[in-house]
């Protein structure tokens, strides 16, 4: 199998593996203030102290979470309280569930969020916490977020930030940014699933939580830490660092040869994440003909791409058709130009195929 779908998840580092398996022989509870559990506390606390240097906060400042969808949740649910809330039209669905009545800012052909409209809708309203991810998750697009933060701070908004696809594939800073809270995932750049964190502003002082319990991290989100996943996810966090530029666009002359459309091609973009159109061949199809070739990728998220609908990241971007004939192609942070030379012959023998099979219908 040629995995090209770390976008859903990526493969653990061995880096992680290392850092689990000593979380693991350490008996305690961080709350405990016998020698286990301070034993315990300081595997926590090394964690904390890793990512949040590697993203630019304060210890004290990160919140240990679930994972990236309760990040954003809580991240909503904290900063929201009593304010407008406006996000971005592609923004991903755990951001989109939490604020259900959320004005949606529209995106351009490429994705990248219309500031002017943002702009004037601070300008006629109360406060607002506004909700836009750094890179998109289904095209890899980046977004304008230090300029979107310095409009939402000369307003009196808040801003958040889903980090969770950027964070291990480009530079991430909360302070360089200049966002009120940034959410980010462990297994999103190589670490294990189950943790996450919210890093927040140093300014944010007023917190309720989303998950009441034993006044762990700081009163902001009980319940026990899951120790081996955070020490998992500090060691991966601090061993990324991979540009995979020159691979996805190798990836993409490939696609472009046999007649994809690159979504998104006209913005900056994430160095490991394309959205290949091909014009008038339904998505699941091409993921399954591409499965059946030994090669993983998904149509859209992968936490719907179960289900046969259309890409509400796509349609915003005004794509038409090609929103329900697309597939994204994520390069994990071992990929090796031996995946991508697989990906391209077994890409061109699919479009071959399909087209063929539609070519009667056609007609």
């Amino acid at each position: 199998m040629v995995y090209l779908d770390a976008n859903a998840t990526e493969p653990l580092r061995s880096e992680a593996r290392e850092a689990m398996l000593a979380a693991m022989a350490t008996t305690g509870n961080p709350s405990s203030v016998h020698a286990a559990g301070r034993a315990a506390r300081k595997l926590l606390e090394d964690a904390r102290e890793a990512l949040a240097a590697k993203f630019g906060g304060r210890p004290s400042d990160l919140v240990f979470t679930s994972g990236g969808t309760e990040a954003d949740a809580l991240a909503v649910h904290a900063l929201g309280a009593g304010r407008r809330v406006i996000v971005g039209a592609t923004e991903h669905d755990a951001v989109r569930a939490a604020a259900p009545n959320a004005l949606m800012l529209p995106v351009d052909r490429d994705g990248v969020a219309d500031l002017a409209t943002l702009q004037r809708w601070l300008s006629a309203g109360p406060p607002a916490l506004v909700c836009l991810m750094l890179a998109n998750n289904e095209t890899g697009t980046i977004q304008p977020i230090a300029r979107a933060a310095a409009l939402c701070r000369g307003f009196g908004a808040c801003l958040h930030v889903d980090a969770v696809q950027a964070a291990g594939r480009m530079e991430v800073k909360l302070t360089s940014l200049g966002a009120h809270s940034l959410a980010i995932s462990s297994h999103k750049l190589g670490g294990p699933p189950g943790a996450g964190a919210l890093l927040l502003d140093p300014g944010i002082s007023a917190f309720t939580p989303l998950i009441a319990g034993g006044g762990q991290e700081r009163g902001r989100r009980g319940g026990t830490p899951p120790l081996p996943a955070i020490a998992g996810f500090a060691a991966a966090a601090v061993a990324s660092s991979h540009d995979l530029s020159p691979l996805r666009d190798t990836v993409e002359a490939a696609a472009i040869a046999v007649g994809a459309v690159v979504c998104g091609a006209g913005a900056p973009r994430l160095g490991n994440t394309t959205c290949l159109a091909l014009p008038g061949v339904r998505a699941d199809a091409q993921v399954i003909a591409l499965d059946l070739e030994g090669i993983a990728v998904s149509a859209g998220a992968a936490c719907s791409s179960g289900k046969v609908t259309t890409s509400h990241v796509l349609t915003a971007m005004g794509l038409g058709p090609l929103a329900g004939q697309a597939i994204r192609v994520s390069l994990a942070w071992n990929a090796m130009e031996t995946d991508v030379a697989a990906f391209a012959a077994a890409y061109a023998r699919m479009a071959d195929r399909l087209r063929k099979a539609l070519a009667p219908r056609a007609a």
